[in-house]
């Protein structure tokens, strides 16, 4: 696995953020289009895959048990499948990264397959529980041995056939039903996952695409999701939308800064995954959907945005799982709003890629917000749109949504705002800092 030495960099408040950008391919989408291509019979065809350490700690997965998977030089990935049932045995640990979605919906795949793969990642990676995926997969006959506290490094044993089960997610969560679904995929009968409050559905969308014989039903606000396994994929052309996750830095900052007005382009807004941009309007963000459109079955937009007054509010307990990756660029902008923001419901965001509710917190603090810690969430009572103190060296430990996020901040804070490390943001958002330069940011 490679290790990058820490890369520091300091944000200041720049005159106002102006000019059009486009951010990189959603990784949700990017990580099934590459599973879901490499389970096909013949060749499918991506474009605009996010090239992230994550996205790309999948593809050497798949590469790993069999697929053909080559990155031609107009940018655009031809997979050439293996068939569903046909994953080979892996040679050597299936290195994670820092990819819990990775790690998470591989474990589908391999569960239902008669294959062992070992599991590894890095430090932080390897703290964040394994154990909702675990108990499921388990049920359907898959083998475990993991490291204390169901953490990786882990030893999965698939069985094949599985066992088809119905499982009722204990708690909201996207990777669970996924990885559920995958090793349905290969199971005779039919799998069902029930789902009491709707999470992304990327995965139910994309398999259907592929050919896959799945249904969704709802039952009042439950969502009940059948699929048929021993399924037959055909290869398809993708196309991956602008990541929401990655737009939202972008966004708040064009909210926040005075006179900012900028676009994002070909941004995705599956229903979803997008409430962060409806509760930044609650706020009174000025944030114009143009040129909406469908592309390869997800709702896509361009983001024009200017810079608006926030206002706080207490975020609907609803949005939390359409949005729960996006709290800690939420929290920036509540630090700025006028008046206080609540947010709850977020146990969550405590076993990410670090303890977000923390750190965001302490960070927070450290340049000049009044932050109070719940145990679910935060009460952060803003500023009104004066700037925060700043001045402040941010620990992100190993995050990337922390470190982003704290750069947004940098832009609107007196002194400047130092982040200890940006290296973890090539996981999910290569060329950010360029980006944001390239808007009109100031970074040393």
């Amino acid at each position: 696995m490679h290790i990058s030495s820490p890369r520091p960099l300091a944000f200041t408040a720049p005159a106002a953020l102006s000019g059009t950008a486009t951010v990189p391919g959603d990784k949700s989408i990017s990580h099934r289009s590459l599973m879901l291509s490499a389970l096909a019979v013949g060749e499918s065809v991506v474009e605009g895959l996010l090239e992230g350490e994550d996205v790309l700690a999948t593809a050497a997965a798949m590469r790993a048990m069999g697929a053909d998977i080559q990155r031609a030089a107009d940018g655009r990935w031809r997979i050439y499948g293996v068939g569903v049932g046909g994953l080979l045995q892996p040679q050597a640990a299936l290195d994670m990264g820092n990819s819990g979605t990775s790690t998470r919906l591989l474990m589908g795949l391999v569960a239902s397959h008669a294959i062992t793969a070992a599991f590894t990642g890095d430090a932080s990676l390897s703290r964040r529980p394994m154990n909702r995926v675990i108990e499921p997969l388990s049920l359907m006959g898959a083998e475990f041995t993991s490291s204390p506290g169901g953490r990786l490094p882990l030893m999965l044993r698939g069985i094949a056939p599985a066992v088809p089960i119905e499982y009722r997610l204990p708690v909201a969560s996207a990777q669970v039903k996924s990885a559920i679904l995958l090793a349905g995929l290969n199971t005779p009968g039919i799998t069902r996952v029930i789902e009491p409050v709707p999470t992304r559905d990327h995965s139910e969308r994309m398999l259907s695409g592929f050919g896959a014989d799945l249904a969704v039903e709802l039952d009042g606000t439950t969502r009940v999701i059948s699929i048929r396994g021993e399924a037959e994929l055909r290869p398809q052309n993708i196309v991956v939308p602008g990541d929401p996750s990655s737009a939202a830095f972008p966004v708040v900052a064009g909210l926040l800064v005075p006179g900012s007005a900028i676009t994002i382009t070909n941004v995705g807004l599956n229903p979803t995954r997008a409430a962060l941009f409806d509760v930044l309007r609650m706020m009174g963000g000025d944030i114009e959907f143009a040129n909406a459109r469908t592309v390869g079955g997800e709702p896509v937009a361009d983001l024009v945005v200017r810079a608006s007054a926030m206002k706080g509010i207490e975020v609907p307990i609803e949005c939390v799982p359409s949005m729960v990756d996006e709290f800690p660029i939420l929290f920036v902008a509540a630090a700025l709003a006028e008046g206080r923001t609540i947010a709850r419901g977020l146990e969550e965001l405590r076993v990410k890629e670090s303890d977000r509710l923390a750190t965001m917190a302490e960070g927070l603090r450290a340049i000049g917000a009044r932050v109070e810690e719940l145990e679910d969430g935060l009460i952060i009572d803003g500023t009104g749109g004066a700037p925060l103190a700043g001045g402040a060296t941010i620990a992100t430990k190993l995050d990337h949504r922390i470190a982003m996020s704290f750069a947004v901040a940098g832009l609107v804070s007196k002194a400047r705002v130092e982040i200890d490390d940006m290296t973890p943001v090539a996981t999910s958002f290569p060329g950010f800092v360029e980006l944001m330069t390239g808007l009109g940011g100031d970074i040393s």
